[in-house]
């Protein structure tokens, strides 16, 4: 099956990656979770031709990915045998889930940066 690049990184893809961009998300974490969002399984090589990113940034943004266990990865040998195999990736958890992730980490920051702020404050009645 040869998927387009186009149904990969669409223009709702792309706004995802900037709305993400906006939260504090880094641009290839950005990129890549808007890629994988297309819900199919997809290589590392289709994340590089739909986003135009190397190889090396590819394989550094899947790190928080599956260390939040967002990310299914498989290695499959090419018909060859040489080489490095061709990593599969595919989003296991709903969009919506990474969103409500990044939600909770913004609101903590937030109760945390307004208690900094009333601690600060104190001072200033002195």
């Amino acid at each position: 099956m040869t998927i387009e690049y186009t149904d990969i990184l669409d223009e709702q893809s792309k706004e995802i990656i900037e709305l993400l961009q906006n939260l504090g998300v880094g641009r290839t974490e950005a990129i890549s979770i808007a890629c994988l969002s297309c819900g199919k399984e997809i290589t590392s090589q289709d994340i590089e031709q739909a986003s135009g990113m190397r190889q090396p940034e590819v394989s550094v943004s899947m790190r928080p990915l599956r260390k939040n266990g967002w990310i299914e990865e498989r290695n499959e040998k090419k018909n060859s045998e040489k080489g490095r195999p061709v990593k599969y990736y595919k989003l296991i958890v709903p969009l919506r889930e990474i969103i409500e992730t990044f939600e909770e980490d913004i609101q903590q920051k937030n109760k945390e940066m307004e208690e900094i702020l009333r601690h600060l404050k104190d001072f200033g009645t002195n």
